[in-house]
Formats: structure tokens, C-alpha cells, sequence
């Protein structure tokens, strides 16, 4: 789950993002101050709305948020009381972390994709689709994991490019809003030393 929050354009109003919408229709159900969002065509959960949120919660900030244990059971219990049966859970770990692509080779359909094989702390590596210029095994990168929040309010999900299963996306400084990020093609590459897995911190990770 994704929970966004952006008062001065939104008001205040928590967005919580379940499930991707796949481009299809949807409706919106409002009981008090809670909205559920369905996809119309099988009922899917996709999204809910928290109306004047921070009477429930302390809440801060602009763009992708952090919840704790006590915020998700306050919200939970509205959610409970306004007669809907859904559970908001942890986002879970970071979504931004450390890769290392340990295995590349052409996309058959493609001229300039690659399907890239990245470790990221876990045991398998995962399957990234990429057309970064600079892709290379051996190369430390940042990987977005699907249910990351992009600095454009661009959402990552699994998919597939030209029919091959992709599931997260390495970025670019630009991609990621870097100060001083250069304007051209090619994904972040960080020192060697840099440990695969760890979570994103621009501070440590980008010299711009």
C-alpha cells in the first residue's frame, strides 16, 4: 500500500493507494469520512480516501508518507466503524533500495531494452527491463520496488515491456529529483562499495 498526503493541492485528505486501477474504470463509495474506490469491473479494491485526517492522526508532510503501528490502528478503526470490511497494512520495507545488476542480456523484441537480473538483498535478484544506455552487470544502481512513489507522483508496478515480466525500475538522478541531476539518459551508478539492499539516502548516496 502507498499512502500519499498532500494538503495544500488535496486538502486533508489521506490517499491510499491499494492496487493499480489498470487504466479501467472505477467507483467510489463514501461512508462518514471514508472513501473506498473499486474497480468497476470485479470489485477490486484499488484505493481509499481519509477525509480530515488529521483528526484521527498526527500527520506531516507532502507527497509519499510514513505511517506507524498506532496511526494504521486508528485508521483501521475508522475504516471498521463507517461499516467497511478492509485492513490498511504497512507499506513494509523501503521501496528505494541499492542494486547491483548481476546478469543482462537483449530483449528479443527490442533494439535497446535489456532484461536485467538485479540483486537487492534478498535471496533471487529481481527482473528489471531497462533501456538505460549505461546498464551493465557489475553496476550499483538504485532500484524503485513495485509500490514505490516516484518524486513526479509516478507510481511502480510490476508489469511487462514487450511481452517480458519487469518488476521495479532502476533510476536515473533525474528520475529521482537529484540536486543538480544531469539531464541526460542513464541510471544512477554508485561506488562499488555500496551495500546491496541498504535503503536509499540521498545524502549518503548522491554527490551532485
Amino acid at each position: 500500500m502507498i499512502f500519499t498526503y498532500n494538503k495544500p493541492y488535496v486538502g486533508d485528505v489521506l490517499m491510499v493507494i491499494v492496487a493499480d486501477s489498470q487504466g479501467q474504470k472505477v467507483t467510489s463509495e463514501r461512508k462518514g469520512q471514508v472513501a473506498v474506490i473499486r474497480r468497476q469491473s470485479d470489485q477490486q479494491v484499488v484505493g481509499v480516501n481519509i477525509f480530515d485526517v488529521s483528526e484521527v492522526i498526527s500527520i506531516d508532510g507532502q507527497g509519499q508518507v510514513s505511517l506507524s503501528e498506532e496511526d494504521l490502528a486508528a485508521l483501521n478503526n475508522l475504516i471498521t466503524e463507517a461499516g467497511f470490511e478492509l485492513v490498511l497494512e504497512s507499506a513494509g520495507a523501503p521501496k528505494f533500495v541499492v542494486g547491483e545488476i548481476v546478469a543482462m542480456e537483449a530483449h528479443p523484441d527490442s533494439d535497446h531494452l535489456n532484461i536485467c537480473q538485479v540483486a537487492i538483498g534478498t535471496d533471487q535478484p529481481v527482473q528489471i527491463v531497462a533501456g538505460a544506455p549505461n546498464a551493465a552487470v557489475g553496476l550499483k544502481t538504485i532500484v524503485a520496488l513495485p509500490g514505490a512513489m516516484m518524486p513526479n507522483g509516478n507510481l511502480i508496478f510490476s508489469g511487462e515491456l514487450r511481452g517480458v515480466a519487469s518488476h521495479g525500475m532502476m533510476c536515473s538522478p533525474r528520475e529521482l529529483a537529484l540536486p543538480n541531476a544531469p539531464q541526460k539518459r542513464g541510471i544512477i551508478e554508485l561506488a562499488a562499495d555500496i551495500a546491496v539492499g541498504e535503503a536509499f539516502d540521498a545524502s549518503k548516496h548522491w554527490i551532485g
